[in-house]
């Protein structure tokens, strides 16, 4: 293998990569060299460790080498602002970003500590830089790293751009040949340049601007996690300057890169709120609020009598429409943005106030790119998410906001506690007024080339199945832009996406993770009660697991 030999051969490889490739197996071997590491929905990510299909300084540089040209190309003097959060080798590899793109003539600006990813975007915007880049591999498990991107206007690239920077990679023909300067020379030499408060204060101030309601929140309790991630500063400062108590969970805000209380530092996973959840109870807290480690996605944990309730992001999304529907002033000319795989209740709230909707593609990058299109134009933003806890509030930011999201989350909470209801009731109020959703998301995961062989063959029977038993009436093929075998129907950016309607106003979608390998199935049910709900859910997702069981 030829690039295994390169790798081999090089004396300049870091020791702990040498002992690494030492140390490797054949199979191993074959695993790390087989492919390079690619660029998916979200930039680069992958596992740490040597090789091109694995996630180390050479290949990060690689990257950054495309990155830096397709900046020079796109500007004059161009300049990028660099952030990273908790994980083993983050910092490393964003000083090795910063010191390979300041080499490269490219003026940089540097966080000095680990910062959220929406906050890397507002810095984009606010020092008005060329481009900027974070590292992070978001809630994935901790031999994950990964790198993100993003364009002048805060946003992430778009595929065209990023082919761009995909195109500019490929032409380094050795992977070796990068020698950038080091760091703290470029600092001293001020091409590196270390950024203060003022980027934190001016994102705060901006914020704070989303509370709709004026409220008492002095006997409101709130416990904040970041799940060993970057939340914690900015947002107990941005709680507490809205009035609220914040009590921090303290073992989990250590920057802990093996994310050592948490089974999976995702929000999404219940189990990740357990130590919050002890947190409030042993302090009578009205809310938990748990971000990812790079505080992109944020999740929730609402007193029910005694209890405390897990609920999901459509529902946590439908729960932030319905308040800012029914309370904020001005709605005309508005426009909100989900994605096709996302519950179509927030759709249902919104519509029935005057707002347009427009689904996107999966990935909040086609989100913020629609964001831009309506720039100069006569609609508005209102609101875009996802249905894995991702939400944006208001459009200073060009990514999903957890920080953003806590305010109105906890604003919310507190609104209707203050009316007598919990966050139970007030889902009924919107089940009773639009009809009784249920969603789910199911991940399957399949490693190594073994894996993406298995994927390749559940998609293609998939895709060429009609599944007669499920009373499909719509097929939607967005590789193909084909609505029902018809092409051309589909006015999306191609995807490896698959969603069918059935006619009992249920639905399912199917596609390929871009960052990991994992298929993923989207349910969504639609009836009148929650029972029927389960109902029908259960009896859809039993079938279309038979099916991933028996196709090898």
């Amino acid at each position: 293998m030829q690039e295994y030999i390169k790798w081999k051969n090089y004396e300049g490889l870091s020791e702990d990569l040498k002992e690494e490739l030492n140390s490797l197996s054949e199979e191993e071997i074959n695993d790390a060299f087989y492919k390079h590491l690619e660029f998916g929905t979200g930039g680069i990510r992958g596992i740490m460790g040597v090789g091109i299909n694995r996630m180390n300084i050479y290949t990060l540089n690689k990257a950054n080498y495309g990155y830096a040209k397709f900046l020079l190309n796109h500007f004059n003097n161009p300049t990028v602002v660099i952030a990273y959060d908790n994980r083993k080798n983050s910092r490393l590899f964003a000083e090795s970003s910063a010191s390979l793109l300041a080499s490269m003539g490219i003026k940089v600006y540097f966080f000095p500590e680990i910062t959220p990813t929406p906050v890397l975007s507002f810095a984009i915007r606010y020092l008005k830089t060329s481009g900027g880049i974070v590292i992070t591999a978001s809630h994935n498990p901790p031999i994950y790293n990964g790198y993100k991107v993003y364009a002048n206007d805060g946003s992430q690239l778009s595929p065209e751009l990023a082919k761009e920077v995909i195109d500019e990679a490929s032409k380094l023909e050795d992977i070796f040949s990068l020698n950038p300067k080091p760091y703290k020379d470029l600092v001293a030499e001020g091409l590196i340049e270390v950024l203060d408060d003022n980027v934190n204060d001016a994102y705060i101030s901006e914020a704070k601007k989303l509370s709709v309601n004026k409220l008492d929140s002095t006997s409101f309790k709130i416990v904040l996690t970041p799940l060993h991630g970057t939340s914690w500063k900015l947002g107990k400062r941005l709680l507490n300057e809205l009035g609220y108590d914040v009590i921090l969970v303290d073992e989990q805000c250590v920057a802990d890169p093996n994310f050592s209380t948490v089974k999976s530092p995702n929000p999404e996973d219940k189990d990740a709120f357990t130590y919050a959840i002890r947190y409030a109870k042993a302090n009578d807290a009205d809310l938990c609020l748990a971000t990812d480690p790079d505080a992109d996605r944020i999740g929730i944990a609402y007193k029910d009598n005694d209890e405390y309730k897990i609920i999901d992001g459509n529902q946590i999304g439908a729960l932030m429409l319905y308040y800012l529907v029914e309370n904020r002033k001005d709605l005309s000319n508005m426009i909100m943005y989900n994605t096709i795989v996302t519950s179509k209740l927030g759709e249902e709230i919104v519509m029935s106030k005057g707002i347009d909707v427009f689904s996107t593609l999966t990935g909040f990058r086609y989100i913020t790119e629609q964001i831009r299109n309506i720039e100069n134009t006569d609609k508005k933003f209102f609101f875009g998410y996802e249905e894995s806890l991702g939400y944006l509030a208001s459009d200073f930011v060009r990514d999903k906001d957890a920080l953003q999201s806590m305010v109105i989350l906890a604003e919310l909470t507190n609104f209707y506690i203050q009316q007598g209801k919990t966050i139970t009731d007030v889902l009924e109020e919107i089940y009773q007024k639009y009809g009784y959703y249920k969603e789910e998301t199911i991940s399957y995961v399949f490693p190594g080339i073994e894996g993406i062989t298995k994927i390749q063959n559940l998609m293609d029977f998939f895709r060429n199945t009609t599944f007669d038993n499920l009373k499909i009436i719509r097929k939607e093929d967005y590789l193909l832009q084909a609505v029902n075998n018809e092409k051309g129907k589909i006015n999306l950016p191609i995807s490896n996406v698959l969603k069918y309607y059935l006619e009992d106003e249920s639905w399912f979608a199917i596609r390929p993770s871009g960052t990991e390998p994992k298929l993923k199935i989207y349910y969504s049910v639609k009836a009148d009660s929650r029972d029927k709900c389960t109902e029908k859910l259960n009896k859809l997702k039993t079938v279309l697991e038979n099916i991933i069981n028996e196709v090898k």
